[in-house]
């Protein structure tokens, strides 16, 4: 029987930690790879089948879960790509129609004012249904690396474009979508039976969509 040397013994620990790092990348990448698929399924049924009121909660819902999946990435080691050059990953998906349809659910609620940067005050004036767009074309460019196998060019993209450009936006969409639920809500005595029927009947198909 061979005898493992002294000298043997540390790089088979550093082998180790490497494997066990490396594994934990791993399953970092898949519960944001699902997370994130869970937001851009949900987004595009409630912008397709929502109507109204439920449509504004149901907003709410997808970017407030997809804030939190930001935020996972936010208080993580900070991921390097492993080639100098981010690899082509196929053309940017026609996203249009979805901006569209975005437009037509918010109405008279898609223009809106914010703070970019609260360090930096100043006022800026955008639509949500082109800042929501603007998410899911980022979120889509880390899905299509891990959909090709690089986890670490996935995990890099998605930290990267969270805290320079999609975090910021999903925050202020966040908080504006807030405001219109809470004067919707504060500003009437209840919500009438059918509007919660309609919002429990838009719930069970955003369930199904991320079930399937």
């Amino acid at each position: 029987m061979t005898e493992t040397s002294s000298d043997q013994l540390p790089g088979m620990a550093a082998l180790e930690a490497l494997i066990a790092v490396e594994s934990e990348t791993v399953r970092l990448a898949d519960d944001i790879a699902a997370s994130v698929r869970s937001f851009l399924d949900g987004l595009r049924v409630v912008a397709t089948q929502a109507t109204g009121g439920q449509g504004i909660s149901l907003l709410l819902l997808q970017v407030s879960q997809i804030a939190l999946t930001g935020a996972r990435l936010g208080v993580q080691r900070d991921f390097a790509p492993r080639e100098e050059f981010q690899p082509d990953d196929g053309p940017d998906p026609d996203l249009d129609d979805l901006r569209m349809q975005l437009a037509t659910l918010l109405g008279n609620v898609d223009t809106y004012s914010y703070v970019f940067d609260p360090y930096q005050p100043e006022l800026v004036e955008g639509q949500l249904s082109d800042d929501l767009t603007s998410v899911v074309a980022d979120l889509e460019v880390g899905v299509r690396h891990y959909d090709a196998g690089d986890v670490d060019e996935a995990l890099w993209w998605w930290q990267f474009s969270y805290v320079s450009s999609w975090g910021a936006l999903a925050g202020a969409a966040q908080k504006a979508l807030l405001s219109v639920v809470a004067h919707d809500r504060l500003d009437v005595d209840l919500a009438s039976t059918q509007e919660l029927e309609q919002i429990e009947a838009a719930s069970v198909v955003l369930d199904s969509a991320e079930n399937r």
